[in-house]
């Protein structure tokens, strides 16, 4: 009997055939699957949203006198705390039947961490203030990294593919909704700056332990897996060797990390901007992105992830070379140019985000879904802490020659991406 589940997932998908690359047992699941899978990551990625620490977490310890130490810790332990680890996360994951709990238990514990996170703000100052903020977000980034390891294996096993990047989209453009509000709060100026953060703070925190609850509901079948010792772990980077597709996916998605190191130097450019108003519209730029492309994104990876990343690559470095012909023109400082080329930024970023995600779930196969997750984000994370440095290097001589790099390297991300293979009905 049809129910409003099969209703929404029918509005939701493009394609409502069954799927082949699901079990009998799941495929009569996956309209509640699929959902569950909305539900929890559009929690999921509010909480992402509110707990920025590029903007939302640097803004916090600059309020309590945290010093410029831990305020510069924040993105470096933020972005390694996530992807480094899960090369040795996987080989516990793989010996995991059902890797929802291992989702579930990532998402309550980066709850907890913001819930730390709220007490720190409540209560204390200072240097003290700022370490523990930064602990508590190496805790948070840890549980994220479990998280990601195991979330593309309980979606390949879940829901068919075609419309996986519908479910992933779906969540974003949810999700963003409420950093909207928040931004908009902010820029707006209603209320106390601190109330208004800690109050996100909690609404993250809240956010995260929903999402947990989503995928314990999550119905998946026992997968038997054996788990794996630590050199066992680190071994997986052999893989790359007889797998060249996933080598050149890791080279593109690598490269196209510009899109996402590129918006704080975009803000810097801002100079007419005061600093409430730069974390404000920086938020809205990227959730007001979120809301109207992600769907939209997801949609398209569901037909050609790879051309996505082709697309999100393009549209990223035109965005960065916008961003150069607007501060060449004595634009920056205006109240209209930053935030809207940061928009266009954005919407490549999700681009990425919603193809990287797409196709590595339908490239690899059910048994090899976490180790490629690990693989990818470990090496990708190295990446993408010498890519920081380097840019940031490059930004004390000149803030446009980092722009630059990042437009080089989008354009190059492209050109890599498009030399992948086709994926979605393979």
């Amino acid at each position: 009997m049809r129910d409003l589940s099969d209703e929404l997932f029918e509005t939701l998908v493009e394609d409502t055939d069954r799927a082949p690359d699901l079990s009998d047992a799941q495929q009569a699941a996956e309209p509640r699957n699929f959902l569950r899978h909305v539900w929890a990551l559009s929690f999921s990625k509010l909480g992402d949203g509110l707990v920025n620490p590029k903007l939302v977490l640097s803004w916090l310890l600059a309020h309590l006198g945290a010093g410029a130490l831990w305020t510069g810790l924040l993105v470096p332990v933020r972005e390694a705390g996530a992807l480094l680890p899960q090369l040795v996360i996987s080989g516990a994951v793989h010996g995991m039947a059902r890797r929802k709990w291992a989702w579930a238990a990532g998402s309550a514990g980066q709850g907890l961490a913001a819930i730390g996170m709220v007490a720190v703000g409540l209560t204390l100052t200072g240097p003290l203030a700022g370490a523990l903020v930064v602990g508590l977000l190496a805790l948070l980034a840890l549980s994220r990294s479990v998280c990601s390891v195991s979330y593309k294996d309980v979606l390949g096993k879940t829901v068919g593919k075609t419309r996986r990047g519908a479910a992933t989209g779906a969540a974003a453009s949810t999700a963003s909704t409420g950093v909207i509000l928040f931004a908009l709060a902010l820029i707006l100026d209603l209320g106390d700056r601190l109330v208004l953060v800690i109050g996100a703070l909690t609404l993250a925190a809240a956010a995260w332990l929903i999402a947990a609850v989503a995928m314990v509901l999550m119905r998946e079948e026992a997968q038997p897996g054996e788990a794996l010792s630590a050199r066992q772990s680190i071994a997986q980077l052999s893989i790359l060797k007889d797998r060249p597709q996933l080598a050149r996916f890791i080279a593109a998605r690598a490269a196209l990390v510009g899109t996402a190191l590129a918006p704080p130097y975009l803000v810097l450019l801002a100079s007419g901007e005061n600093a409430a108003r730069q974390l404000g519209a920086l938020l809205l730029a990227s959730a007001v992105a979120s809301f109207l492309s992600s769907f939209v994104w997801g949609r398209l990876s569901d037909r050609s992830a790879r051309r996505v990343l082709i697309l999100s690559g393009l549209a990223g470095a035109a965005s960065l070379g916008l961003a150069l012909a607007v501060d060449g023109a004595g634009l920056s400082g205006t109240s209209w140019a930053i935030p809207v080329v940061l928009f266009l930024l954005m919407v490549a970023y999700h681009g990425v985000r919603m193809a990287r995600s797409t196709y590595l779930v339908d490239m690899a196969r059910p048994d090899d879904r976490a180790t490629y997750t690990a693989v990818s984000n470990t090496l990708v994370g190295l990446f993408l802490l010498l890519a920081g440095a380097v840019s940031a290097g490059l930004a004390a001589m000149s803030v446009p020659l980092a722009l630059w790099a990042f437009l080089v390297m989008s354009l190059a991300g492209a050109w890599i991406a498009a030399g992948l293979d086709e994926v979605e009905h393979g």
